[in-house]
């Protein structure tokens, strides 16, 4: 859940001229986005407000807009990066950096090129940052309508819950099973200085792990009775599903699909899906049904 400590952890990351200016947060804050020579823009679970010059928000643009400067950016840069860039070159190339508390700060810039590759992000110019939300005891729902299942794909659009739902499972999970949870973009422990900012229970977390390599790591090493990941969708994920299922583990995961029509066409997924890997595929909605249940499919259903 959003708390005040997590909301002044947001203050503490913004440039003293905005910092000092804002008396209070919205306390159903979701977003501020930093854009250079642009206006600031906070996204509440309603509203998308604008900073005024003396700290006021509006829904709507004035004349009196705060308007970010580049140095004032660059300011928020380096302490989201505790003033030191080269120690949080690996989370810049991947576009987001993990603070404290749990938020997250995405990152946009001109990216630096290198044999097909992002190897840095240079001239920043925007910088959203996401606060932290977790909802302890959402996954009740999904885990009922799915018998307690370990072998679960979550299904949803983008902002219908799924990353949310699969921390609370994790949480659940770990109680008492092995978990490995596979945290390739730090959204679900949120990891900053080695310790989880979120509750993910008794997981053993693969902190910017790609899910290969996650996986890989987790068969070998960590004997678990159940991997956790977020967003699977390509060639490389099925084939370490595949082969971690062959071993004997369970499989639960999330995807970006937001019907089974969008699902059948997405060929790996569905592939996973038809050889039997998920026993259950749960559909979440948006909108004023944002994380509630949509669909549920058993594996029978869908053969």
């Amino acid at each position: 859940m959003k708390n005040k400590d997590n909301l002044n952890q947001i203050l503490l990351a913004l440039p003293f001229s905005v910092r000092s200016l804002i008396k209070n947060l919205p306390n159903n804050l979701t977003e501020i986005r930093l854009r250079c020579g642009r206006p600031i823009t906070l996204l509440t679970d309603t509203d998308r407000l604008f900073m005024n010059t003396d700290g006021s928000l509006s829904q709507s643009l004035t004349d009196k807009a705060f308007i970010l400067s580049y140095r004032e950016l660059g300011e928020c840069f380096n302490i989201i990066c505790d003033y030191s860039v080269y120690s949080k070159q690996n989370e810049i190339i991947n576009g987001f950096i993990t603070l404290k508390g749990g938020n997250r700060a995405g990152i946009s810039g001109t990216a630096i090129i290198d044999n097909g590759k992002i190897t840095n992000i240079r001239d920043i110019s925007s910088i959203n940052i996401r606060v932290a939300c977790e909802r302890i005891g959402c996954a009740e729902a999904v885990l009922n309508a799915v018998d307690n299942s370990d072998s679960v794909l979550l299904c949803g659009a983008p902002k219908s819950g799924k990353t949310t739902i699969l921390r609370d499972i994790a949480r659940v999970k770990s109680k008492d099973k092995t978990v490995s949870l596979i945290d390739s973009r730090g959204e679900l422990a949120a990891v900053y200085a080695g310790v989880p900012q979120n509750n993910v229970g008794m997981c053993d977390i693969l902190d910017a792990y790609s899910r290969g390599d996650g996986f890989d790591h987790a068969v070998r090493c960590l004997s678990p009775d159940l991997i956790i990941c977020d967003e699977i969708g390509n060639e490389n994920d099925a084939r370490e599903i595949l082969r971690a299922r062959e071993c004997g583990v369970f499989v639960t995961a999330s995807a970006h699909c937001s019907d089974l029509e969008s699902l059948r066409k997405r060929s790996e997924l569905w592939k996973l899906v038809q050889s039997g890997i998920f026993e259950n595929v749960v559909f979440l909605g948006t909108g004023e049904s944002l994380g509630q249940i949509t669909e549920v499919y058993c594996y029978d259903d869908l053969i």
